[in-house]
């Protein structure tokens, strides 16, 4: 039975780019790649000639037929842009469709930023939550991060350089001042990973511009960590009453290990006393 390979692509440095995947791509019948503009120029640098077909977001379910077709014949392997297809980009439709028609569905395994960031932020990497890219919208994006406020786990996001700020910013609204690590161009010539507090990290992406892909990586809460009385809540709600009150309650919901929602209203109920 014909197999699906799920090929992993260098994330910046091209050396990454491992034997065996040079070797599947070469050998399958076809390479089904997210962006073949993109994925041609790998190819041809390594003098890799199999026929390409898109496969991105918005046209999986309409290659997905002609995909399997070929597949039924022979093998086919999977591309991103870069890193481990199927990880925030096209794939999860391919793969259960290969596997419901009973096809073997086989990684070669490579670069993946969420990782290698990971491996290297110098936080706990035991037990970790991956998370991709938060939401765009302000709102959706803080609503996100309330939901895993509470969790242990070493947490790992990735972002664009334009909403980096604002995302930091929500970050330590909503989780407080934890340590986070911040990789930028990871295995590319400029390189980048800075390591401090959340607060920090606002102040210095707040003067200097975002380049490049980033991956975020950002302490989990402490395990073990009491919540807050109700006395110690209210202290803090009117020592910060000059801070806008949906962020102030957010933030110390965080602090405290209170639903965000209880915060808020006591909040008010201070308001009005």
């Amino acid at each position: 039975m014909p197999t699906l390979f799920l090929v992993a692509t260098p994330i910046g440095n091209l050396e990454d780019f491992s034997p065996r995947a040079r070797r599947i791509l070469s050998e399958v019948q076809l390479i089904a790649a997210e962006d073949t503009r993109h994925s041609r120029k790998l190819l041809s640098h390594f003098g890799i000639q199999t026929p390409l077909t898109s496969y991105f977001a918005h046209n999986e379910r309409v290659k997905l037929d002609k995909i399997m077709e070929t597949l039924a014949h022979g093998d086919v392997a999977l591309i991103s842009d870069a890193g481990m297809p199927g990880i925030n980009d096209p794939g999860y439709l391919l793969v259960q469709a290969a596997l419901q028609a009973g096809h073997p569905v086989s990684p070669v395994p490579g670069p993946s930023a969420p990782v290698a960031a990971l491996a290297a932020s110098g936080l706990p990497s035991d037990q970790f939550l991956y998370l991709g890219y938060p939401a765009r919208k302000a709102g959706e994006r803080r609503q996100e991060f309330e939901r895993v406020a509470a969790l242990p786990y070493t947490l790992v996001f990735l972002e664009s350089p334009h909403r980096l700020l604002a995302t930091l910013q929500d970050l330590l609204v909503t989780l407080g001042d934890r340590q986070v690590a911040v990789a930028a161009e990871i295995s590319k010539l400029y390189e980048r990973f800075w390591r401090g507090a959340l607060s920090e990290a606002v102040s210095i992406f707040a003067q200097e511009p975002a380049r490049g892909e980033f991956t975020l990586v950002v302490a989990g809460a402490i395990p073990g960590s009491e919540a807050w009385d109700e006395a110690r809540v209210r202290a803090e709600l009117q020592a910060a009453s000059d801070e806008p009150p949906s962020s102030l309650a957010r933030r110390v919901a965080a602090q405290a290990g209170w639903p965000r929602s209880k915060v808020y209203d006591l909040l008010r109920s201070l308001q009005d006393d």
